[in-house]
C-alpha cells in the first residue's frame, strides 16, 4: 500500500488553496475561508482533494501522534492515559497537570527541566480560574507539557543529555525527524521551531494524512497501534474534556483525530481511510465543519457528524446563518 522509499520533499511555494467554506448570513455569502483538503481511501490513494495537498506546510500539533510514535520506538514505556498525554495539546485541566507530573516523576526530573514556553492553560474556563487564583504562566500549564515531559523521559532512558533536548541536532530530535519521514513517506522540506520551542517539520497535507493512516492501520502491539489506542481510549487526555477533537473521536467509532494551530486537522480510521485539512487563514471556526465534511466524503455516516456542522451565526441573538462547507465537499454532490 505504501512505498518503502521516500519521496522528494514537498515544494516550498505559495499554496494554491481553494474555497473550502462559506460564511452565510441571511442567505448571502458574507465571507469565504480558503484551504486545502485531502481524503485517502483504504488503499492509501487520494480519493478526493481540494486546494493544494502537495505544497510544503507545517502541521503544527497535528504532528504530535507521529512524534509520540517516534518516542515509543525509542523506548518510551508509557501507555494508556499517559501516552495519550504525550501526544496531546491539552487544555490545562488538573488531569493534564497531574499526568504530566507523573511522567516527570517517572523520568526522575522536575518541571524545571522542561524547556517548553511558559503559558496559561488553553481552556478558557480553566484559564480564567487560574488567573483568579493569582497564578501566572507556567511550563506545566502550557498545552505541550505532556509531550515535553515524554521527551525528557525518552532522553533519560537512552542516556541522552536533557538540557538541549530541543536542539534539532539532538539524538531525540534526529530520531523524531526520521520517523516523520518514515510515516509521511517523504523527506522533510524545512525545519523550524514550533510555538512550544520544539522542532517543527514541514511536510505536505497528503503526507500528514498518509502518516495518520499508517498509524491507525499498524499491527496490534506496534508503537503506532499503542499511540492510536491510547489517544482513542483517552481522548480527553489528548485534548480536553470539552474539546471538539475529543468529541469527534468519541462520536466516530475507531477514529483517531488530532488538531493543530493555524487551522490544521488530521483524522484516520482503522481501515486506512484518512483526511487532512488546512484552513489557509488559520481560522479555528472552519476547521471542524470542513473536517466533518471531509470525513463524510471518506464514508463516515453523516448522522455521526451532525454535531460538528458548525456553530450558527447570530443576529440580534438569534440564528441567521451558518458556516457551510463548499458544495465540492458535499458527500453527495461531490460524487455526481
Amino acid at each position: 500500500m505504501y512505498s518503502s522509499s521516500l519521496a522528494d520533499p514537498p515544494a516550498i511555494r505559495e499554496p494554491l488553496h481553494a474555497p473550502v467554506a462559506h460564511v452565510v448570513r441571511g442567505g448571502v455569502i458574507e465571507g469565504i475561508h480558503y484551504g486545502s483538503v485531502a481524503v485517502l481511501n483504504p488503499e492509501g490513494r487520494v480519493a478526493f482533494q481540494l486546494g493544494d495537498i502537495e505544497a510544503a506546510f507545517y502541521p503544527r500539533s497535528a504532528l504530535k501522534p507521529v512524534q509520540a510514535v517516534a518516542m515509543v520506538r525509542m523506548g518510551l514505556p508509557l501507555d494508556g492515559d499517559l501516552l495519550s498525554l504525550a501526544a496531546a495539546s491539552h487544555s490545562g485541566e488538573e488531569i493534564h497537570l497531574a499526568g504530566t507530573r507523573r511522567i516527570l516523576e517517572l523520568a526522575g526530573v522536575t518541571e524545571d527541566d522542561l524547556r517548553n514556553v511558559p503559558d496559561l492553560p488553553y481552556d478558557p474556563v480553566v484559564r480564567d480560574a487560574w488567573i483568579r487564583d493569582g497564578r501566572g504562566p507556567s511550563r506545566l500549564a502550557q498545552n505541550c507539557s505532556g509531550k515535553h515531559a515524554a521527551m525528557l523521559y525518552t532522553c533519560r532512558l537512552n542516556g541522552w543529555s536533557l538540557e538541549d533536548y530541543l536542539d534539532p541536532g539532538h539524538p531525540l530530535q534526529k530520531g523524531i525527524a526520521e520517523i516523520v519521514e518514515d510515516l509521511t513517506g517523504q523527506h522533510v522540506a524545512q525545519v523550524t521551531v514550533d510555538g512550544c520551542g520544539a522542532p517543527l517539520f514541514s511536510v505536505s497535507l497528503h503526507g500528514l494524512a498518509r502518516a495518520a493512516a499508517r498509524i491507525t492501520t499498524a499491527a496490534p502491539g506496534t508503537p503506532e497501534a499503542k499511540v492510536a489506542d491510547a489517544m482513542r481510549d483517552h481522548a480527553e487526555m489528548a485534548s480536553g474534556s470539552g474539546r471538539d477533537v475529543a468529541a469527534l473521536m468519541r462520536a466516530v467509532p475507531g477514529l483517531l483525530a488530532k488538531d493543530g494551530f493555524e487551522g490544521v486537522q488530521v483524522a484516520a480510521l482503522p481501515d486506512g481511510r484518512a483526511i487532512a485539512v488546512k484552513i489557509a487563514d488559520g481560522a479555528n471556526r472552519a476547521r471542524i465543519p470542513v473536517s466533518a465534511a471531509a470525513l463524510a466524503l471518506a464514508g463516515v455516516h453523516p448522522t455521526l457528524l451532525t454535531p460538528f456542522a458548525g456553530e450558527p451565526l447570530l443576529g440580534g441573538g438569534h440564528p441567521v446563518g451558518q458556516l457551510q462547507p463548499v458544495r465540492a465537499l458535499d458527500p453527495f454532490t461531490a460524487r455526481d
